[in-house]
């Protein structure tokens, strides 16, 4: 696929959405990628890496390799992904801390399009593709449950455990791989390494997440070869499901004490705005709903226009 120095442009900032989606515990990378069109081809450029290419590159040289691996798309969208996480992983963090309400608000428009979206590209419904999305809908819900981790453990082994199990959930459409490293207590180590500029965490987290992609998009490539209309079927499933954690109105059950000596809230469940114990912000909130929701339906116009 023959691409201008625009298209590239524009992967890096479908790379950005991304990793912005990525920083925020409760969105998925993968549900960007999905309604932005490179989804697939993530995938099919991720699982081209293999043990084959070292001979590839000694017979026919890093030219060969660099084509077959798909190098300017991945690297396009890394380039987009390292600059939004690097740049935006403080401000996001403030803005989850301040005005939760409203930034939820706007994912919550965000990631609620996307099932419309997903469910379109689905060609035959029948009791199967209920089942799989009936199924995909109760996990992801028991996952968003879950009770975090409150100990943080930042040792090398787990930061390289955490990047391998959290990266599986980045590149799946619904699953926060972000939330997951919240339930695993590995959150808070990974965001203050990045923000504290300690790359050595950083790398070993980053080593176990190349691990797991490389791994796990071959299984994921080879579902949306053999079973698409399932795969999509569960995906959408986990994506609502997905919808309970970040639902914007929240009620704290239990608090627990940070590092600071800060209560913050430890245990939450979703309530109805009207009864909200606060400001409820519910004009604005919704108002960033919409956004979200127009958002996607933007991109999808776009992409059909393209096509």
């Amino acid at each position: 696929m023959k691409r201008s120095l625009k298209d590239y442009i524009i992967i890096s900032l479908k790379g950005m959405a991304m990793g912005a989606a990525d920083v925020v515990p409760g969105v998925s990378g993968g549900t960007i990628a999905f309604i932005s069109g490179i989804y697939e081809e993530l995938l099919n450029s991720i699982s081209s890496f293999n043990l084959s290419l070292f001979s590839v590159l000694k017979n026919e040289g890093f030219k060969k390799v660099w084509k077959m691996v798909n190098g300017r798309f991945l690297l396009a969208l890394f380039i987009g992904i390292c600059i939004s996480v690097l740049s935006l992983a403080k401000l996001i963090e403030n803005l989850l801390e301040n005005h939760p309400i409203l930034i939820w608000s706007f994912f919550f428009g965000l990631v609620l399009a996307s099932i419309i979206y997903i469910a379109k590209q689905i060609k035959i419904w029948n009791i199967k593709s209920y089942l799989y999305l009936i199924f995909g809908l109760i996990f992801a819900y028991y996952i968003t449950t879950l009770n975090p981790v409150i100990s943080q453990n930042s040792s090398p082994w787990f930061l390289f455990l955490a990047g391998m199990i959290a990266i599986c959930a980045m590149i799946l459409p619904g699953i926060s791989g972000s939330f997951i490293l919240v339930l695993l207590g590995a959150y808070k180590p990974i965001l203050n390494a990045i923000n504290t500029k300690d790359f050595f965490s950083v790398v070993i987290f980053m080593a176990g997440a190349i691990l797991g992609l490389l791994t796990f998009s071959r299984v994921l490539k080879w579902l949306f070869s053999k079973y698409k209309n399932y795969t999509l079927a569960l995906l959408i499933g986990f994506i609502a499901g997905s919808l309970n954690k970040i639902w914007p109105w929240k009620e704290t059950i239990s608090w627990r004490t940070n590092s600071k000596g800060i209560e913050v809230p430890f245990n939450t469940t979703s309530v109805s705005p009207l009864s909200f114990d606060g400001d409820s912000k519910l004009l604005m909130a919704g108002l960033l709903a919409i956004i979200g929701f127009g958002l996607i339906l933007l991109l999808e116009k776009l992409a059909v226009k393209k096509a």
